[in-house]
């Protein structure tokens, strides 16, 4: 009777399904339409449960810094990956994406915009305000604040920016029409079916734009799904959401 129990134990424990690991990416905000496609394909594949904090990059770098427990770190700004790399975290790092500046509008019938030094934004806006993420922390809004001083026209424009704290937010306040015109990343627009891009900012009126990202821990949740955001079925749902990939 114990053997028969034993190998009923044994084979009970044989059925029992592995366990789902989990793995935790903090991740720029811009990258939420394409990122959650990529974490539920993995999930499907592998079994596993993927948990993504976004928020502008600044806030999630301040976060690790401070020791939240992150497993993979993905930012549209190498200066904030800098601060995570202070950290001593970083196992593994690499450029993943890269994306383009716009400028969109609320109106469908708003027409192109030329960005150069004679763009008047009093007409353009006519008394509404330019969404931006925050000019000094969110990647987006210190991209667009470069692009801005390139043509010379930050100092002009800067009363009437409505700063938000990630680029989602300020992709919302352009789609719900309380800014009719904002700067976000082209894959932004690409998301959100409600704004329309007037213009693309050139690539030398600000730096470029770039996710690096980096793995913070060696689990193996952690090592599969960075291996996973290089593979060619992440690379075909960056593509699709405007991104380039950088492999």
């Amino acid at each position: 009777m114990p053997r028969i129990l034993a190998l009923a134990l044994t084979t009970a424990s044989l059925a029992l399904p592995a366990r789902a690991e989990e793995v935790t990416i903090f991740a720029a905000a811009s990258m939420k339409t394409a990122l959650d496609q990529v974490a539920k394909a993995w999930e499907t594949k592998t079994g596993d449960v993927a948990h993504i904090s976004f928020a502008g990059s600044g806030a999630l770098a301040r976060q690790i810094a401070a020791g939240a427990p992150a497993d993979i770190y993905i930012s549209a700004n190498p200066g904030w990956m800098e601060t995570v790399a202070k950290t001593g975290r970083i196992k593994v790092q690499e450029d993943l994406l890269a994306n383009h500046l716009v400028l969109i509008a609320h109106d469908p019938e708003a027409k192109p915009v030329t960005i150069s030094r004679d763009l008047d934004f009093d007409a353009l806006l006519n008394g509404g305000k330019l969404a931006m993420s925050l000019v000094n922390a969110v990647p987006a809004g210190q991209y667009g604040k470069a692009a801005l001083e390139h043509y010379g026209l930050w100092s002009k424009v800067e009363p009437e920016v409505a700063q938000a704290d990630n680029v989602r937010a300020t992709l919302a306040m352009v789609a719900l029409g309380a800014a009719p015109y904002g700067i976000t990343y082209a894959t932004d627009a690409v998301a959100e079916p409600r704004v329309h891009v007037v213009a693309t900012f050139p690539e030398d009126s600000h730096p470029p734009i770039r996710y690096p990202a980096a793995r913070l821990t060696d689990s193996d949740a952690a090592k599969s799904f960075y291996a996973e955001l290089k593979s060619d079925a992440a690379a075909k749902i960056f593509h699709e959401q405007g991104f380039e990939t950088l492999k």
